[in-house]
C-alpha cells in the first residue's frame, strides 16, 4: 500500500470545547485504482481527504506515503511531495482569469518546455477538451472548468489524484463527464474522490463511508 493513515485524528479546540473531524481512522490505500470516501456533511470525509494528502496534519496518528512519513515531515518536504506526487481537483474550479484554458493548466507544470506543452495538448486532446484551448475562464461553462481543472490535476502524471466534491457544483450530466474523466485515470494512478453522490462513485474499486468523524465499518 503506498498511502497509508494510522489511527489519525484532527480535532479543535480544548478541553469541554474539543470537536473531533475526524477520530481515530485507519485506511491504507492500494498504488492504483479507484476509490469513494461517502458520508454526510460533516462526517469528516473531506477532512480525512486532506490529512490523507498532508493538506493537513493529525493531531495524533500518522499518515505515510510510500514508507516515509507524510505527517511528520517538515512543510517544504510536504510540498515537494503534493506537487510531483499528487494532484487535486476541488468542489470549486480555481482557475486565473488572465490565462487560457492551456495556460491554466500549464501553470502547475514542474517543467516549461515546447516537447512539454505539446504534451498538455494531447492530454487535452484525450480529455476532450483541445477545443476550450485558447479561451479564457470567462468564456467556459461550470463544467468546462471543472474538465480545465482535472487536466490541470494529470498534468504531472500524479501517482495520487486527490478530488474533494468535484462534482457538488455541476448538473448531473457534467458531474458524470467529470467523473468518468478522473476514473479513467485509474489504469495511471490512484484517484481517492470525497462525494455525497453514491451515484459517482457506483463503479469505485471500494467506497469508504464515514459517519461522524469516524468510518463505518461495511
Amino acid at each position: 500500500m503506498s498511502l497509508q493513515a494510522d489511527r489519525v485524528s484532527l480535532k479543535y479546540g480544548d478541553g469541554d470545547t474539543e470537536t473531533f473531524a475526524v477520530r481515530d481512522v485507519s485506511i491504507a490505500i492500494p498504488d492504483r485504482g479507484f476509490y469513494g470516501i461517502m458520508g454526510p456533511s460533516g462526517s469528516g470525509k473531506s477532512s480525512l481527504l486532506y490529512l490523507l494528502s498532508g493538506l493537513k496534519l493529525p493531531s495524533s496518528g500518522e499518515v505515510t506515503y510510500r514508507g516515509r512519513s507524510l505527517s511528520g515531515g517538515g512543510e517544504t518536504e510536504r510540498t515537494q511531495t503534493r506537487r510531483e506526487q499528487f494532484g487535486f481537483v476541488f468542489q470549486q474550479p480555481f482557475l486565473l482569469n488572465y490565462l487560457t484554458a492551456k495556460e491554466n493548466i500549464l501553470v502547475a507544470a514542474n517543467r516549461q518546455d515546447r516537447a512539454f506543452e505539446r504534451s498538455v495538448l494531447l492530454l487535452m486532446e484525450e480529455l476532450q477538451i483541445a477545443h476550450l484551448a485558447e479561451r479564457v475562464p470567462a468564456h467556459l461553462s461550470g463544467g468546462e472548468k471543472q474538465r480545465v481543472i482535472v487536466a490541470r490535476s494529470m498534468i504531472n502524471r500524479p501517482a495520487i489524484i486527490f478530488a474533494d466534491e468535484p462534482t457538488a457544483a455541476l448538473d448531473h450530466a457534467n458531474g458524470h463527464i467529470v467523473i468518468d474523466l478522473l476514473r479513467r485515470y485509474q489504469d495511471k494512478g490512484t484517484v481517492i474522490v470525497v462525494t455525497h453522490d453514491p451515484t459517482m462513485v457506483a463503479e469505485a474499486d471500494r467506497v469508504y463511508q464515514m459517519l461522524d468523524g469516524e468510518l463505518v465499518a461495511e
